[in-house]
């Protein structure tokens, strides 16, 4: 891991390391709440110019909580763990940049090439940069059909190796969430329900699934955390799961109408494989008329503000 915020250091073969900004260093090197945030959503889940406007939105929604926000790139070959302004800009204007999983990272890498990380990705080099708490929307999980298609996705198998705490929105309802669920037990990654019993559905406050165990305060995940360091084991995720607000969610019964005229579009036109979930999400945004993506931008901020808050009780601890 790099230590400099001026340049990377490099691995073997001349591969540059993790390079954190002199922020994120500091804030890492003293023990000081860290947020680590993903880039994709701005390089590829929001229209531009808005895109900009929320990056920038939600690293300052964790200064607010007294934390360092980190987010988290690969440009020109080199992973970044916290940009400058001007790197923030690029990642949200630049048409080119790749989406980046765990997998792509080191032929990106070796490639020089740019991309905007996952949650895979971001959740990887976060950990490697020494961050333990990530904001972002919704995870990824089990596609529907997947006796058939074994479309599942790499975020799950990433978390299961990955000691970091992810708060997000439950998963994407657009997956099969009660699969979801149990791939997450079977993998050995914590679920938590923050301030409720009910798992949410990104968009939705509850999916109709349960969740076994419920927490209230920011001050409890750390706990939560504090536990699992304890115990030792697997390095596994522990997964926040914090719903939008009931007030702020996406109408139940538009998204319910929405998704299933989505998912016979798809199945009509014959989409599959990674084309799916773009598919899915855009033609929920343009047939909610853009309300999908506020209730998407709500869960968002608010994940970010909790994971902001835990950061903070977790670093309280050291």
């Amino acid at each position: 891991m790099s230590t400099s915020g001026s340049g990377p250091n490099t691995a073997a073969n001349g591969i540059p390391a993790v390079t954190l900004s002199d922020e994120v260093r500091d804030a890492v090197a003293s023990g000081a709440p860290v947020v680590a945030l993903e880039s994709t959503i701005i390089a590829h889940g929001l229209p531009r110019p808005r895109n900009l406007r929320v990056a920038r939105e939600l690293e300052e929604i964790v200064r607010e909580q007294g934390a360092v926000p980190a987010t988290v790139a690969v440009l020109d070959g080199v992973p970044r763990v916290g940009l400058t302004e001007e790197q923030v800009e690029r990642v949200a204007e630049d048409v080119s940049l790749r989406k980046l999983g765990f997998r792509d990272l080191a032929p990106a890498l070796a490639a020089g090439a740019s991309g905007a990380t996952t949650v895979s990705g971001t959740a990887f080099l976060a950990a490697r940069a020494g961050i333990r708490v990530f904001g972002t929307g919704g995870l990824g999980g089990v596609h529907r059909d997947w006796v058939t298609v074994q479309d599942e996705s790499a975020d799950l198998g990433l978390l299961a190796r990955t000691r970091i705490t992810v708060v997000c929105a439950g998963v994407k309802s657009i997956l099969d969430v009660p699969a979801t669920l149990q791939r997450l037990e079977t993998l050995g990654i914590g679920v938590l329900g923050f301030g409720t019993d009910r798992f949410p559905g990104f968009y939705l406050s509850d999916s109709g699934e349960p969740v076994d165990w419920t927490v209230d305060s920011a001050r409890h995940v750390a706990d939560v955390m504090a536990a699992q360091d304890a115990l030792g084991g697997h390095d596994s995720a522990l997964i926040v799961a914090n719903p939008v607000p009931r007030e702020l969610q996406l109408d139940p019964e538009l998204h319910d109408r929405v998704l299933a005229d989505a998912l016979a579009a798809a199945e009509a036109g014959g989409v599959t494989g990674q084309a799916i979930t773009p598919f899915l999400l855009g033609y929920l945004t343009e047939h909610t008329c853009g309300a999908s993506l506020e209730s998407n931008l709500a869960a968002v901020r608010g994940n970010v503000r909790l994971a902001a808050g835990i950061a903070v009780r977790w670093s309280q601890r050291a």
